[in-house]
C-alpha cells in the first residue's frame, strides 16, 4: 500500500502496573490488543516506548527516607555530622524527600543554592532584579542575610512556594541545623564542611572535580546514595538517587535499574509475537524546555536509561526545504517531488553530510532524546493512563512510498 501518512504516535492504555507484574508478558498483549482494536499492523522499526515509572513500579524500586539516611551515614560516619549540599534543584517532587533523608542523618546542613535559577530553570529570585542589583552572578557569594538584602523574597510562579523556607522547614523538622549559601561557583562551599554531597544532575561530574581540585575532602553525589544492591529497599547501581520521584509522604520511587537487559528481552518477545523487528526504549523526562516558564523538563540523569541498538546515534537527514528552495527551485510539483526523492535515495554518508548546507538545521540530538521527548509529551504524567507509547514511521523518509 502506498504511504500517505508519516509518523504516527499512539498512547496505549494499560492496567495499573504493580510490583512483581511481568512486563515481558503484559506489554506484547497490550500492543496486540491495541493493534486489533485500532486497525494498525506492527512494522519493522516501529518503536515501543515504556515510561520509566511503570518499569520501576514493576520492579518495586522504592526507598524510604530512613534508607536514604542510612546510606548517607555509611558514606559519612562522623559524629556530629556536618554536610554541605551543593546546587540541589528546587522541587517538592524531586528533591524535598531526598533533603529530608539527608537531614535525618546530619546534625547540620549547609545548602548552597544557585541563583537566579536552579540547574533546570526553577527561579530562586526574580531575574529582573539580577540586572539591577549590580552583582556578578558568576563570582558573587551571599549568606542568607546579605541575599535577603539584595533580593525580594520570591515565590515560585507555578507552585507558590518559597523554596528557601521549604528547605529550612524540612531540615528543622528533623532536628537538623541549616545554613544557606547562595553562589554559582560550587567551590564557594568547599571549605565549609569536610563532607559534601553534589546534588546537580547533568553537571555533577564537573562539579565534583572542581570541589576535589579545591581541596574538598569527602565528596559524593546523589548517584552515590542507594547505589548498592539491597534486599531491604530499592537501589540503582548507576544513578543512585538521581531520577527519583516522590511516591508517598515517606518514600521515593527510584530510577529503574537493569533497563538494558529488559529492553533487549522485550524486543525478542515482540519479534516472536509479531515477526517484526520493533525497537524498544525506556523513557523518563523529555529533553525540552518550556518557553513560558523557562524550565528545562529534563530532571532525570538521562532521557532513556535503556534502548535497543537500532536507536543509537543521531538522525541523518537531508533538509527538504533547502533542496526545494535552492537545488530544484522553479521545478513543477511532480518533477520536484521526484528530484527530492532521488536525492534522498542517493543520500550522502553521515560524515559528508555534516558539512553540507542541505543538512544544516537538521537536529544534532540523539535519536533517543528526540523519541523520549515525543513519548513524554504524548503520555504526560497525569491521568491519561497511557504510559506506553507506540511510534510508527519515525524512520521513514519522503522516498519511502510503500509500507514495510
Amino acid at each position: 500500500m502506498k504511504r500517505l501518512v508519516g509518523t504516527t504516535i499512539r498512547g496505549l492504555r494499560t492496567p495499573i502496573i504493580n510490583e512483581g507484574d511481568d512486563l515481558l508478558e503484559i506489554l506484547p498483549n497490550i500492543l496486540a490488543n491495541a493493534a486489533k482494536a485500532e486497525g494498525f499492523t506492527p512494522r519493522n522499526r516501529d518503536v515501543l516506548c515504556i515510561t520509566e515509572s511503570v518499569f520501576a513500579r514493576a520492579q518495586g524500586n522504592y526507598a524510604h527516607v530512613n534508607d536514604i539516611a542510612d546510606s548517607v551515614r555509611q558514606h559519612f560516619p562522623q559524629k556530629p555530622l556536618k554536610i554541605a549540599i551543593v546546587h540541589p534543584i528546587l522541587s517538592r517532587n524531586r528533591f524535598a524527600l531526598l533533603l529530608r533523608g539527608i537531614a535525618i542523618a546530619a546534625d547540620k546542613l549547609i545548602i548552597e543554592l544557585s541563583y537566579p535559577t536552579d540547574e533546570v530553570g526553577n527561579q530562586l529570585i526574580d531575574k529582573a532584579e539580577l540586572w539591577t542589583a549590580n552583582i556578578n552572578p558568576y563570582a558573587d557569594v551571599f549568606d542568607e542575610e546579605s541575599f535577603n538584602q539584595k533580593f525580594t523574597k520570591y515565590y515560585h510562579e507555578f507552585t507558590g512556594i518559597n523554596y528557601i523556607d521549604l528547605y529550612r522547614e524540612i531540615c528543622e523538622k528533623e532536628g537538623c541545623e541549616v545554613q544557606f549559601v547562595f553562589a554559582n561557583d560550587p567551590r564557594a562551599i568547599a571549605g565549609m564542611a569536610d563532607n559534601i554531597i553534589v546534588c546537580d544532575i547533568h553537571s555533577r561530574h564537573k562539579t565534583r572535580q572542581l570541589l576535589k581540585d579545591a581541596g574538598a575532602k569527602n565528596v559524593i553525589g546523589l548517584d552515590h546514595i542507594l547505589n548498592q544492591p539491597s534486599q531491604d529497599h530499592g537501589y540503582n547501581l548507576e544513578y543512585g538517587l538521581l531520577g527519583s520521584n516522590k511516591a508517598t509522604a515517606d518514600k521515593v520511587k527510584l530510577f529503574p535499574r537493569d533497563s538494558q537487559p529488559f529492553v533487549e528481552a522485550l524486543q525478542l518477545r515482540l519479534k516472536e509475537r509479531f515477526g517484526k523487528n520493533i525497537e524498544v526504549m525506556i523513557y523518563g523526562d523529555g529533553a525540552f524546555k518550556d518557553p513560558y516558564g523557562e524550565i528545562w523538563e529534563l530532571a532525570d540523569p538521562v532521557v532513556s536509561p535503556g534502548f535497543t541498538s537500532g536507536l543509537r546515534g543521531r538522525p541523518n537527514e537531508l533538509k527538504i526545504k533547502y533542496l526545494a528552495d535552492n537545488d530544484y527551485a522553479g521545478l513543477p510539483s511532480e518533477e520536484l517531488t521526484c528530484k527530492i526523492q532521488e536525492r534522498i535515495r542517493e543520500k550522502l554518508k553521515a560524515e559528508a553530510q555534516k558539512s553540507s548546507e542541505s543538512s544544516e538545521g537538521t537536529t544534532p540530538r540523539q535519536i533517543t532524546d528526540l523519541l523520549g521527548s515525543l513519548a513524554d509529551l504524548s503520555s504526560g504524567s497525569g491521568d491519561k493512563g497511557t504510559p506506553i507509547v507506540y511510534i510508527q514511521g519515525y524512520f521513514d523518509n519522503y522516498a519511502d512510498e510503500y509500507e514495510n
